[in-house]
C-alpha cells in the first residue's frame, strides 16, 4: 500500500518540484558541512606543520651551538681565558 501511495504522490507536478527542491537542499547542506570539515582538517594540518616547522628550528639551533662547543678541556680553559663565553 505504502509504495503505491507514494508513487501515486510523485506522479503530481508539485509533489515531483517538492522533492526535487528538497534534493537540491540536502546536496547543498551536504556540500556545506563537506567543506567546514575539510576546512578543519586543513587547519589542523596548518597547525601540526607549525609545530614541526617550529620543532626543526629549535633543532637547528641546537645543532649550530654543538658545533661551537669546546672539542677538549684544553680548548674549553682556552675560551675562558680568552673570555669567549
Amino acid at each position: 500500500m505504502w509504495p503505491s501511495y507514494a508513487f501515486g504522490l510523485l506522479a503530481r507536478p508539485w509533489a515531483r518540484r517538492v522533492a526535487a527542491l528538497a534534493l537540491v537542499a540536502i546536496t547543498i547542506i551536504l556540500f556545506i558541512l563537506n567543506l567546514r570539515r575539510a576546512a578543519e582538517r586543513a587547519g589542523r594540518s596548518a597547525e601540526r606543520f607549525n609545530q614541526l616547522e617550529h620543532a626543526h628550528a629549535i633543532h637547528r639551533q641546537m645543532l649550530e651551538a654543538a658545533s661551537r662547543r669546546p672539542r677538549s678541556r684544553d680548548d674549553l680553559l682556552d675560551r675562558l681565558r680568552e673570555g669567549g663565553f
